[in-house]
Order: structure tokens, then C-alpha cells, then sequence
């Protein structure tokens, strides 16, 4: 795959391509990572804006990114998941630049997620900082990391 033939399309929680996003998910953090599936599906999947990478017509990944509460207004990247025959393609990457460009356009001053431990390394690599303890999510070590919006 060229990264030029990867599309990243954006959507609503009500837009049917969501079960595409949970196809991945499910791959990725419930069969791969042994996340239990409550802990991946949560019920907030319709309030957030969905990410799905593909090339071809083969979906690679996926995140969502949802709003907190503000002010200030602040977006949370989560579910990043990238199927494993794509990572280090510039899956992620991709995924995470539609995401912040959502987020800025929607008003945040900060994007915030928390990153697995093995990913950290990749949010630096994009601009993150981390903060914060080290955090245990469905079994796996976290830690928090933030990105503020470009200066205008």
C-alpha cells in the first residue's frame, strides 16, 4: 500500500460505517489485546466522531474523538487501533492528523488520549507530551499525553 492510495473518511456515530470502526476495534483490542468487549464498547460510540482509514476497499483503521465537557474545549482521541499488517505504514499517523484537524476545526485548544505504553514513542513522535502517572486501562499500562492546537 502507498500511503497516497489511503483515504481517511469522518463521520457521525449514527453513520452506518460505524460497525466497520467496531469490526476493526474487535480485531485489534478484543481478540488481540484481550480487552473485555465492555471495556471497548461503551456505549458512547454515537455521541463521538468516527475516523476509518482504507485503502482499496480494505479497512486498515480506525479512532474516534470525543468532546469533553469545557470550557476550555478540550478532544479526546480514543480507540486508536490500526490492524497489525498496516501498522508502520503511516496508518496511525494519518488517522491522528484527521483527528486534530477535527478537533481544531470544532474549537479545542488541546487534543488528549491516553496512550498504551508501547505507543507512546508514536504520540512523540507527533507532538505529545505526556503527564500524569503511569494507569492501568482494561489490563494494559497507559499514560496520558496532550497536543495542544497550533498557535492561530
Amino acid at each position: 500500500m502507498t500511503e497516497a492510495a489511503l483515504t481517511v473518511c469522518t463521520f457521525g456515530g449514527d453513520d452506518p460505517r460505524l460497525q466497520r470502526c467496531l469490526a476493526v476495534r474487535r480485531v485489534v483490542f478484543i481478540e488481540e489485546q484481550a480487552v473485555p468487549e465492555p471495556d471497548d464498547v461503551d456505549g458512547r460510540d454515537p455521541a463521538c466522531v468516527h475516523f476509518l482509514a482504507q485503502s482499496a476497499d480494505t479497512d486498515l483503521g480506525t479512532a474516534r474523538m470525543r468532546l469533553l465537557e469545557g470550557p476550555p474545549r478540550v478532544a479526546k482521541a480514543e480507540r486508536v487501533a490500526v490492524h497489525a499488517a498496516a501498522r508502520g505504514q503511516g496508518v496511525g499517523r494519518r488517522l491522528m492528523d484527521a483527528l486534530e484537524a477535527a478537533a481544531w476545526q470544532a474549537g479545542a485548544v488541546e487534543v488528549r488520549l491516553g496512550a498504551q505504553l508501547t505507543a507512546v514513542p508514536f504520540y512523540l513522535r507527533l507532538g505529545y507530551v505526556a503527564y500524569g502517572p503511569e494507569f492501568d486501562d482494561a489490563g494494559i499500562p497507559h499514560r496520558m499525553m496532550r497536543r495542544a492546537a497550533p498557535a492561530p
